[in-house]
């Protein structure tokens, strides 16, 4: 069953950009900077919600290489719609499991995943904040395997990951 997937891929491509630009406000002092980022990643997650409906994950294969990293950010953030990140990560695992996405995105959509439903990490790709300059990362399961299990999905070590996040 061939379906026309150019209107999501250039859709889903487009709000990666739009994530992208308002980003920067995720964090803001400015409550209505605020706002928007979350009415934003709202209506991104309402959308890619209805993507999966129509298509199932929307897999490189599908869409192309960039309108599915796209698909995994939006995913990544609706962190106010668990519903959504569960869905796609269950999607995705489906996907990876038929070798049609990276187990790398996976993996951080997991530990994204489980830090919003208040549990521990298993990759350690969720940084909670910085701190004197230190970045903080949210508990994992098993810290003194994690690099292990970065290894196996792709990740580069924890320590040179989280030295990105470092503002001294």
């Amino acid at each position: 069953m061939v379906q026309d997937l150019a209107a999501p891929a250039q859709e889903l491509t487009a709000m990666a950009a739009a994530d992208h630009r308002a980003s920067v406000h995720a964090n803001s002092d400015d409550p209505a900077e605020q706002l928007a980022w979350r009415r934003l990643t709202v209506r991104h997650g309402d959308r890619l919600n209805e993507i999966m409906d129509e298509y199932g994950w929307p897999t490189a294969d599908m869409v192309g290489e960039e309108a599915a990293r796209a698909a995994w950010l939006i995913a990544q953030h609706a962190d106010r719609q668990l519903d959504v990140q569960r869905r796609a990560l269950r999607l995705m695992q489906q996907a990876v499991s038929a070798g049609s996405a990276g187990p790398r995105e996976l993996a951080f959509l997991r530990d994204r995943t489980l830090v919003n439903e208040g549990r521990k990490q298993i990759y350690g790709t969720q940084i909670a904040g910085v701190k004197d300059g230190a970045p903080v990362p949210w508990p994992c399961e098993e810290p003194e395997r994690v690099d292990e299990l970065r290894a196996e999905v792709g990740i580069e070590p924890f320590d040179a990951y989280v030295a990105k996040f470092a503002t001294a």
